[in-house]
């Protein structure tokens, strides 16, 4: 009996040992969330999403974000790094153009060229996307100052042709996010390249996950959403601010992942997943987050419940329309794009993507 408590002892000292001692990928920072609004005031709780129509990506999954082609048709990237098409109209069938290698995530039209946010081969572009055939993806930007970029997320494209994108982390890629969330230490950065002079440059550093990106009114400022900081900040590019920094929204109730701007005033949101306060309460303790991901990855603090969540703000950073759906017919929403005079909605999992008419 002793020796079997000796083996007992033995085997609590190395449990113990290896769960305050083990390294884990992670340097982590203290961080005090403000406190979650959840689904009150301007963010109660409904389902107006719940009547959009679904349009299925024949086994795809993950359409991250949504662009309309000069041809009518919806342009996706997949999961499995496919970029497709279809015809609304149609209702399909989906037509695969090429897969670009890597995942990609945000994508924008300028003209017949459809420029993407590929987390893997970075800020890359297709001449004449809409062309039957032809397609050959080439590269804008993969790397700045030297040092590659690892995780390229979204894009907006300015009048004058410049690409304004965000590189959500110089820490950790897409299949290490997670590891960004339980450091909590901004790296993100919003950067433009100009494809007169193929210049990369980087404007702003320091950014909690570095998301969404749009440029606004008359394109004085571009937002950035910094989803691990649940708020959204804005560049100014024009004016006396120019070149500075201030936050247009905070202390949202979700995670926000891409943004878009309707040119009618309002900017939507796409919330990926809600808060929970099983996480935030996480976020003040840097040793215990070290802790949790020593623990297998079953044991470990899950992803909130997928839902739908969109919302939209004004020019004063305002609550406009909040739109949400809790029965998973489509879930975990990172885009919303007016488009064809509708609302089109990506998803990071869904094998769909979703239509709605625009909220009045």
């Amino acid at each position: 009996m002793r020796q079997m408590g000796y083996v007992f002892l033995g085997i609590v000292i190395l449990a113990t040992a290896y769960l305050l001692f083990w390294p884990v990928p992670i340097d982590p920072l203290a961080w005090n969330p403000p406190q979650n609004p959840g689904f009150t005031g301007p963010y109660a709780v409904n389902n107006l999403l719940s009547e959009a129509k679904l349009f299925p990506l024949d086994g795809g999954h993950g359409p991250e974000d949504t662009a309309l082609g000069m041809d009518g048709k919806i342009y996706t990237g997949l999961v499995d790094g496919s970029l497709v098409r279809f015809s609304p109209e149609k209702n399909g069938p989906v037509e695969i153009l090429l897969n670009t290698g890597g995942r990609p995530l945000g994508l924008q039209f300028h003209g017949s060229r459809l420029y993407i946010a590929d987390a893997y081969k970075g800020l890359i572009y297709i001449d004449d996307a809409t062309a039957d055939s032809g397609h050959r993806v080439q590269v804008a930007a993969d790397a700045v100052n030297g040092e590659k970029m690892i995780f390229v997320d979204d894009l907006d494209i300015a009048s004058d042709g410049t690409v304004w994108f965000s590189d959500a982390s110089t820490r950790f890629d897409l299949h290490h996010n997670i590891f960004d969330y339980f450091e909590q230490r901004p790296t993100g950065r919003l950067m433009s390249w100009n494809p007169e002079t193929r210049e990369t440059r980087v404007h702003v550093e320091g950014l909690g996950f570095a998301n969404g990106v749009a440029l606004g009114p008359d394109e004085a400022y571009v937002l950035v959403n910094e989803s691990m900081r649940y708020r959204i900040t804005r560049y100014w590019l024009k004016g006396e601010d120019a070149g500075k920094t201030d936050i247009f929204a905070e202390n949202l109730p979700g995670f926000p992942d891409n943004l878009s701007y309707n040119k009618k005033g309002l900017f939507w949101v796409a919330l990926v997943y809600k808060r929970e306060e099983k996480l935030d309460k996480l976020l003040p303790i840097p040793f215990l987050r070290k802790v949790i991901l020593r623990l297998p990855e079953s044991l470990r603090v899950s992803a909130p419940e997928p839902m739908a969540w969109i919302i939209a703000l004004n020019s004063a950073g305002e609550v406009v329309h909040n739109l949400q759906e809790h029965n998973g017919r489509h879930h975990t929403v990172t885009s919303i794009n007016e488009a064809d005079e509708h609302l089109w909605l990506g998803s990071l999992t869904a094998p769909s993507v979703a239509r709605m008419p625009i909220p009045q």
